[in-house]
């Protein structure tokens, strides 16, 4: 029988269960690939930032003080690792290279919205400054509320409210194509 809470699984992984770490990992998966693809802009890095994320996460189990909210604290992880990744690349100075394939095949949850749209918004967003990125997505794509994003960030309540508020002010001017391509 399948553990149904993140609390069971950590508790029986912990117990030396750690077989049952797949069935989290297969749980979190798609959410944190989604975010770390949205945040970097590139499927490559989002591998690694998520393979290195759910190693990070299995070390750490131990330390996870709240296993009621272990998607949370998964996704801090995710977070850290994707900033890392992005670190990197920054340092080794390589060009941004759009993958505009694997943007679109990110699961999206608004079906409705047209390929060619999601891709103005996609490049658009790829455009915003990684801190105001990062709190767009964890406040409208992941749904967060300014609490969760302050807690999983350790940033204020109202600098979060800031970035978010700065990324949909840069992301209308992109969409309406006041700077989009240049």
């Amino acid at each position: 029988m399948e553990p149904r809470s993140d609390a069971e699984i950590v508790a029986l992984v912990l117990e030396g269960h750690t077989d049952l770490y797949a069935v989290f990992v297969d749980r979190h998966r798609d959410r944190c690939y989604r975010f770390a693809v949205r945040l970097l802009g590139d499927r490559d890095d989002a591998d690694e930032a998520i393979q290195s994320a759910f190693v990070r996460a299995f070390r750490g189990l131990a330390g996870c003080r709240d296993t009621e909210h272990v998607s949370a604290w998964l996704l801090q992880i995710v977070r850290n690792e994707c900033r890392t990744v992005a670190g990197r690349r920054a340092k080794r100075a390589q060009r941004f290279i759009r993958d505009d394939v694997e943007l679109n095949r990110v699961a999206i949850e608004q079906p409705t919205a047209s390929s060619a749209m999601l891709e103005e918004i996609q490049y658009a967003l790829d455009k915003v400054e990684l801190d105001q990125r990062e709190a767009f997505l964890l406040k409208h794509v992941e749904e967060l509320s300014y609490d969760e994003m302050s807690a999983l960030t350790g940033i204020s309540v109202p600098a979060l409210k800031m970035r978010v508020s700065r990324a949909c002010a840069q992301l209308r001017k992109l969409l309406k194509g006041e700077g989009i391509h240049s």
